[in-house]
């Protein structure tokens, strides 16, 4: 059930948008600069800053210009600005070349600054109060100035001032709760900060509760990343055990994550689908979401666990999972490419020969559905069911019980737009929402056609499309129109 830590699932994806409580104040999801400000104006000393040696020196071409367009360039004043940070001897030598030059000072100097300032405090045993007063004066100037920053360079400061984190304790779970937003929210699959959040998860366990743990380890199922920290999972569990019943929803929220990851504990499990804890959240205002979840639990169990021998949802507690396509991809339905491909299989196949945004059961929404002969022949869809039997096993038992020769031959496969926002930001793993969705159905028995973003923003026009939606068909040995028969 588990997989190697640290490492994407390469066999599917995952799945679920989610809604979490949020105590006063705290349902917003930050930006990137108030991300910043927050963590610089957070108490700093220099023996934190020992995580910047860790980070590789930073290269000015990679950070892309300030909102004016600024870029360093070889042998102007700007790159032996940046040289002088790089070789300066002193924090307060740092520190001077940053305020004498005004004019020179770009969004990239500030995080060579950051890290050219952690190498001099390390190095020095007991660092001066005038040298703890350089590291206040720089972040203020960085508090400051952000508001010009484009977004990869404000990500870089915040990546180093996180860094700033050997000692987790000193940091408030308020300041990792945003930490963890901000990388859900912006998809950044950033394994040093991913660690350091599951570290401080570890360190302070005692003292979360599950309302905080909930928003901590959100980004590590929407974002498909198992910690390396061994204790992740077992914290999780023993938080579990010990707060289940205080916050229904916060409770369901956590095992949404772990099943992302593929570790759903047992014991939770039981506690979730015993009669008293749905008759606690009967009538309660998140009732209906906490339903949903516990139906998506319940498939993930039916599929991923064959072994739980526990309780389980009742039937008349089940509803739809996904009845409708998620919210990002409505927000994004003009950016999308599922209208174009719905023309290019309308010209290739006819439209009575594939379903657009049909959900199947248990309340998976598809992209594109087609159903398929045994030969290979692509078939109208009005004549077929397009819907395969959920429960699988029980259904296929049940079948094969009562008539072997009745067994349905019909193919389902399901076309899988994959568009750049199902993707964290590196644009090479799946987000936790999509690639629960395809494991699902992959395990129902739909045969997955995956359609990548960067194989549909290179066709150049419809005829092109036609082309490679035909060449990704045939692959599959379809055949339609007078040859399918």
């Amino acid at each position: 059930m588990r997989r190697p830590r640290g490492e994407p699932d390469s066999r599917a994806p995952r799945s679920t948008e989610r809604v979490t409580c949020a105590g006063p104040g705290e349902s917003w999801s930050p930006s990137p600069t108030s991300m910043l400000r927050i963590l610089l104006s957070a108490q700093t000393s220099p023996a934190r800053l020992s995580g910047l040696l860790l980070v590789p020196p930073v290269q000015p071409c990679c950070l892309g210009p300030s909102k004016s367009g600024d870029r360093p360039c070889g042998g102007s004043p700007v790159q032996g600005l940046q040289r002088l940070l790089e070789q300066a001897r002193s924090p307060g030598e740092l520190l001077r070349w940053l305020s004498q030059n005004p004019t020179k000072v770009r969004a990239h100097h500030y995080p060579v600054a950051l890290r050219r300032l952690g190498q001099l405090l390390v190095s020095q045993p007991r660092p001066s109060p005038v040298e703890q007063s350089t590291l206040q004066d720089l972040s203020q100037l960085i508090i400051r100035n952000c508001p010009s920053f484009d977004v990869h360079t404000i990500h870089v400061c915040l990546h180093l001032a996180v860094l700033l984190e050997a000692r987790p304790e000193e940091l408030t779970p308020h300041v990792m709760v945003l930490l963890a937003q901000h990388l859900a929210r912006h998809r950044l699959r950033e394994p040093q900060l991913l660690e350091a959040i599951a570290h401080f998860l570890v360190v302070e366990e005692a003292q979360l509760n599950s309302k905080v743990v909930q928003k901590l380890v959100l980004p590590f199922g929407r974002l498909n990343y198992l910690p390396l920290e061994q204790q992740f999972i077992p914290c999780l569990e023993r938080i579990l055990a010990r707060e289940a019943g205080m916050a229904p929803l916060a409770t369901v929220n956590i095992l949404m994550s772990l099943c992302q990851l593929q570790c759903l504990p047992f014991r939770a499990l039981e506690f979730v689908f015993s009669p008293s804890f749905i008759n606690h959240i009967s009538g309660t205002p998140p009732s209906l979401i906490v339903r949903r979840y516990l139906s998506l639990l319940d498939t993930a169990v039916e599929l991923e666990l064959p072994e739980y021998q526990g309780p389980r949802l009742p039937q008349r507690q089940r509803v739809p999972i996904f009845p409708q396509p998620l919210i990002t991809d409505r927000a994004r339905c003009k950016y999308s490419h599922k209208d174009i491909v719905a023309e290019g299989l309308r010209q290739l196949l006819g439209e009575e020969k594939y379903c657009r945004d049909l959900t199947v059961p248990p309340g998976y929404c598809t992209d594109f559905l087609l159903c398929v002969g045994s030969s290979g022949a692509v078939l109208p869809v009005r004549t077929q069911d397009p819907f395969l039997p959920y429960p699988p096993r029980s259904c296929r038992q049940d079948q094969a019980d009562s008539n072997p020769t009745t067994q349905d031959s019909t193919q389902r496969v399901v076309l899988m737009l994959r568009e750049r926002w199902h993707f964290c930001r590196d644009g090479r793993v799946l987000l936790g929402s999509r690639a629960l969705r395809e494991r699902h159905l992959g395990l129902m028995g739909y045969q997955l056609l995956p359609l990548p973003f960067e194989e549909l923003e290179s066709q150049r026009g419809l005829p092109q499309l036609k082309s490679y939606l035909r060449q990704k068909l045939q692959a599959l040995g379809l055949r339609w129109g007078p040859e399918g028969g």
